[in-house]
């Protein structure tokens, strides 16, 4: 990779001194950079100051044992992610047109879906192309949200479905029903359906702030004529569910999220009065052409979902 300098002068920066500029950048620490390299300290120390020495500037400054990076150095660490995901993607574009049905897919996708979800298309999709590679990448709406603009993820299951969005386009492909989940000895568990409003003096176990799932059952006991108390927080549907089985409180999951079997279940209620559902969206860059394999992937889903493959996405 060359530049010319204020004198006309060209040098020459290599793609090993940005890939180990990165690393630094990211981990602030160059033992621990060497270590997830696989490289000896030495040669990372030597690649950095090689690559001051051709920009001409200090990227890193020393506060103790970490590195970071100085206010020019923060500047050229945004465009060498740039340059580096430009680069990984053309790699990936020359590996799928010699051979499309061997490229790597990078899906984004809620905890809750990860349960049965993702790997039941994921296996149902390998039938067709058993040597597609996948990545995944699992994240709350804002950060799924962020991989997809960014570009660290081809394509993104997210729930609710962002309606709209200047930098992501899709497809609605599913709305699911919440369940109450109750303690196997509550009063109501042996119910069919319940109304909402009849957990009003219960102790709630929500998704922490930020987990989508939460504002909209937050919502629905609001539409039911209360605020819930909140007893605990949590990040995982496992443990949402645990605790309520262990009798700490109650809660609202999807019907998706209850398929694992566990010795220790909570009972499950339909809510008959508001129903709460959530929609799942399957989402990629507005601005951005997906990947052949990508786009195999998304047909796929389409029809697996039901829906029209040539349906234009949501703006």
């Amino acid at each position: 990779m060359l530049r010319t300098d204020a004198n006309g002068a060209i040098g020459l920066v290599e793609l090993r001194q940005l890939q180990y500029f990165l690393k630094v950048a990211r981990k602030e620490h160059v033992t621990q950079a060497a270590e997830e390299l696989h490289v000896a300290q030495s040669a990372v120390s030597r690649q950095i100051h090689q690559l001051e020495q051709e920009l001409g500037v200090d990227l890193f400054m020393q506060k103790g044992r970490n590195l970071y990076l100085t206010a020019v150095g923060q500047l050229f660490c945004s465009r060498v992610e740039a340059i580096l995901k430009d680069l990984e993607r053309a790699v990936n574009e020359v590996h799928e047109f010699l051979d499309p049905e061997q490229g790597e897919i990078r899906l984004g996708f809620p905890n809750s879906l990860g349960i049965h979800m993702i790997p039941s298309v994921v296996a149902e999709f390998r039938k067709l192309y058993p040597n597609v590679k996948f990545r995944f990448r699992q994240g709350t709406y804002p950060t799924l949200i962020r991989d997809v603009v960014s570009g660290e993820v081809d394509l993104a299951f997210i729930s609710p479905f962002p309606e709209n969005h200047d930098q992501v386009v899709g497809n609605v492909v599913l709305t699911e029903e919440l369940v109450a989940i109750l303690p196997n000895n509550h009063s109501l568990a042996g119910e069919q359906s319940i109304k909402l409003n009849q957990l009003k003096d219960e102790k709630f176990i929500l998704f922490s702030k930020g987990y989508s799932l939460r504002p909209i059952v937050w919502q629905a006991c609001q539409e039911a004529g209360f605020t819930p108390k909140i007893a605990f927080e949590g990040e995982e549907t496992d443990t949402i569910r645990g605790l309520v089985a262990a009798g700490m409180g109650v809660s609202l999951l999807p019907e998706m999220a209850l398929f694992q079997s566990f010795s220790l279940q909570p009972s499950r209620v339909r809510i008959s009065e508001p129903k709460v559902t959530r929609t799942i969206g399957l989402i990629h860059r507005a601005d951005e052409k997906l990947p052949l394999v990508a786009q195999s992937f998304r047909a796929f889903l389409l029809e697996y979902f039901g829906l029209q493959i040539d349906t234009p996405p949501s703006q």
